[in-house]
């Protein structure tokens, strides 16, 4: 499915298609928080949240982006979308330069890259009613032209959501989770965007209602042609709403494949534990559940060589903790970063 090009900055990132140009590319990403302190506020340390991220994305895939909280999941989602500016690194969509675009070439890529954030709760303004909060990207980029048009253009995205008309007047404190999710999701299709980013967009919800919202999103995708970055905590959600999958661990992914050989077959130590604290709701199959020692290592610190060595139950002394691993493609667009299983 997947071939394998070499970054400028020596890491492998699988391609979504031989052959294809792809739609989003993230180029060795880097991104640090200044920490300040003092009576001057000088920069006195960084935070290292994306430690050079690189992977590509066709047309009408799902991406997913897994790992544990602080890993750099939501920062790297951020990041593609400018809402955070990367400290280096380049984002390419469609074969134009995300990184370095000015005002107006960002609100052009507005319309084509949108978000669906994590709580839905906060996500909303609470003094908008629900049409004026779908609405505001309409009239920000001058989508539609008559009040008519308007009003048509919000009764159908929240139709397309499973919401109704009555719904546009509203306020999101009348709605449940579930609910508000949805209007977040009818807010980023608005603007008619071909890229959604899914910041951890079910984790909020109760399990009988995630189910629900990722079923409109994968209805939403073929109805559309939507490419979708999902990024979560649950390897569970992921397996089945994603058609590659990749693990991140402090700010470096460690491992991406298709979704079906990640689960089957994973490479990385890191990928191996975290599949086996996955629930399986067969009682008759068993697994061993590894347990890795230690705690995540500080972002504003990390681990010499590997990030994972200081967890890593098989890291070798001398080599894990002193030479940083290449992502590097072991057949099929399966690719690993670690010295003993690539």
């Amino acid at each position: 499915m997947s071939g394998a090009t070499m970054t400028d900055a020596g890491t492998r990132a699988t391609a979504p298609a031989a052959g294809g140009k792809p739609l989003l590319q993230v180029r060795n990403l880097v991104k640090h928080f200044p920490i300040r302190g003092g009576l001057l506020s000088r920069v006195v340390d960084k935070v290292h949240a994306v430690d050079g991220v690189s992977f590509e994305l066709a047309a009408g895939e799902t991406l997913g982006l897994v790992g544990e909280s602080g890993c750099g999941k939501s920062t790297t989602g951020r990041c593609i979308l400018r809402l955070i500016e990367p400290t280096s690194g380049e984002v390419v969509f469609d074969g134009r330069p995300v990184t370095g675009a000015g005002k107006e070439a960002l609100r052009a890529f507005a319309r084509e890259m949108q978000i669906i954030f994590q709580d839905p709760y906060a996500s909303l303004n609470p003094r908008m009613t629900v049409g004026a909060i779908i609405g505001e990207a309409l009239t920000i980029h001058k989508l539609t032209r008559t009040p008519a048009e308007y009003n048509d253009r919000i009764v159908e995205l929240l139709e397309t959501v499973g919401l109704s008309a009555d719904h546009a007047r509203r306020y999101p404190h009348e709605f449940s989770g579930g609910q508000r999710q949805r209007i977040g999701i009818a807010r980023a299709l608005a603007v008619k965007p071909r890229l959604v980013i899914c910041d951890e967009a079910v984790s909020a919800l109760d399990v009988s209602i995630q189910a629900q919202v990722i079923n409109l999103l994968e209805d939403l995708q073929q109805q559309l042609g939507l490419t979708y970055v999902f990024i979560a905590h649950d390897l569970s959600v992921v397996e089945h709403t994603s058609d590659r999958v990749a693990v991140m661990y402090l700010g470096r992914i460690v491992e991406i494949a298709t979704a079906h050989a990640l689960y089957s077959e994973p490479r990385h130590p890191y990928t191996e534990a975290l599949l086996s604290a996955v629930p399986i709701p067969d009682p008759s199959i068993k697994r061993q559940r590894i347990m890795l020692q230690g705690d995540v290592p500080s972002p504003i610190h990390p681990p010499s060589g590997c990030h994972f060595h200081t967890r890593c139950p098989i890291a070798e002394k001398g080599l894990c903790d002193v030479k940083t691993p290449v992502l590097q493609d072991v057949g099929a667009g399966h690719a690993v970063a670690c010295h003993l299983r690539s």
